[in-house]
C-alpha cells in the first residue's frame, strides 16, 4: 500500500524502451561492390592509358607532346571541328526545345503514358543508324540534302533517348504539380511557368542532356560518312591513315573534354543540393 502511494503512476512503458533502444548496425560496403568497381575502372581506364601512352611515345623512345600540340595546325581539323560545333549547337537547341515541353507535358497531364514514351524514345537505340540515314535520305527534300544541317535533324533522333531520360530523371526528383499550381495561383501563364518555375529547377537535368547531346554529335561517324560530310569524328578516322598518333591524341582530348564537362555538371548539382539542404541559420 505504501509502495502504491509513493509511486502512484508506476513506471511508464515508454521509459523502459527508450533506455534500451538498440541502434541498427551501419551497413558496410560489401566486397563484391569493390570488385565490380575495380573491374569497371580497369575496363575504362586501361584503353585510355594505352591511347595516351601511344600518343606521347617517341619513335626512338621517350615522351613527346608533339601529337597534342600539332592538332590545331593539321589539315582539315579547323573546318571539321567547326562543323561539328555548329551541328552540336543546332542539335542541342532543337533537342531541348522539343524534349523539355514534351517531358513536362507528359509528367503533368498524362503520367500514365510515361511507359509508352519510354518505349518510343528507346527506338533510336534499337534501330541501326544505317537504316535511319537511308530512310532520311529517301524522304528528305532536296534543299535539306544540300546542307549539312540535315545531320542536325538526324542527330536529334539519335539524342532523343539520352535527352529524354535525363529530363525524366530531373522531373521525377521534383514536385512538378505543386510548382505548376503555385505558379498558376500567382497568376502565371503556362509558358511563363515553364520558363520561370520549371526550367530553373531542371537546370541540372538540362545540362546533363546538353552534354550527352554534344558528346553524341562529336563522336557520331556513320551518318556523317553516309551524308558525305567531314565532321570531327570523320576527320579522326580519315587522318588516322596519315598520322595515327595525332588521330589518337584528338580522340583522347575529345573524351577528356566530355568527361570534364560531366564532372562540372556533377559538382554544380552537388553544390546546389547542399545549399538547398543546408539550414537557414547555418553559417
Amino acid at each position: 500500500m505504501v509502495a502504491l502511494i509513493d509511486s502512484p503512476a508506476g513506471p511508464r512503458p515508454q521509459d523502459t524502451t527508450t533506455h534500451h533502444r538498440v541502434r541498427a548496425p551501419r551497413r558496410r560496403p560489401r566486397l563484391w561492390r569493390g570488385v565490380v568497381l575495380g573491374i569497371a575502372a580497369v575496363y575504362f581506364i586501361l584503353p585510355l592509358y594505352a591511347a595516351l601512352k601511344f600518343a606521347l611515345s617517341k619513335p626512338g623512345g621517350g615522351i613527346t607532346f608533339n601529337a597534342f600540340s600539332s592538332i590545331p595546325s593539321q589539315l582539315g581539323f579547323s573546318a571539321a571541328f567547326e562543323l561539328s560545333l555548329r551541328l552540336a549547337l543546332v542539335t542541342t537547341v532543337i533537342t531541348l526545345v522539343l524534349m523539355v515541353p514534351t517531358a513536362v507535358f507528359v509528367h503533368l497531364r498524362y503520367p500514365n503514358l510515361r511507359r509508352l514514351f519510354d518505349g518510343i524514345t528507346i527506338l533510336p537505340i534499337v534501330i541501326p543508324p544505317v537504316v535511319l540515314i537511308v530512310g532520311v535520305l529517301e524522304v528528305a527534300p532536296t534543299f535539306l540534302k544540300s546542307t549539312p544541317y540535315l545531320l542536325s535533324l538526324e542527330y536529334v533522333v539519335l539524342a532523343m533517348p539520352f535527352a529524354y531520360r535525363s529530363l525524366d530523371a530531373g522531373l521525377q526528383a521534383m514536385d512538378l504539380k505543386t510548382l505548376v499550381e503555385a505558379g498558376r495561383s500567382l497568376g502565371s501563364r503556362s509558358v511563363s511557368t515553364l520558363l520561370r518555375v520549371v526550367i530553373p529547377n531542371l537546370r541540372s537535368a538540362i545540362l546533363s542532356a546538353t552534354v550527352l547531346t554534344v558528346a553524341l554529335v562529336l563522336g557520331e561517324y556513320t551518318m556523317a560518312t553516309l551524308d558525305q560530310y567531314q565532321t570531327f569524328s570523320v576527320w579522326i578516322v580519315y587522318f588516322d591513315a596519315d598520322n595515327a598518333q595525332v588521330s589518337v591524341a584528338a580522340s583522347f582530348l575529345a573524351l577528356v573534354v566530355t568527361w570534364l564537362l560531366l564532372m562540372v555538371i556533377l559538382s554544380f548539382d552537388l553544390r546546389r543540393t547542399r545549399r538547398s539542404v543546408q539550414p537557414k541559420g547555418a553559417a
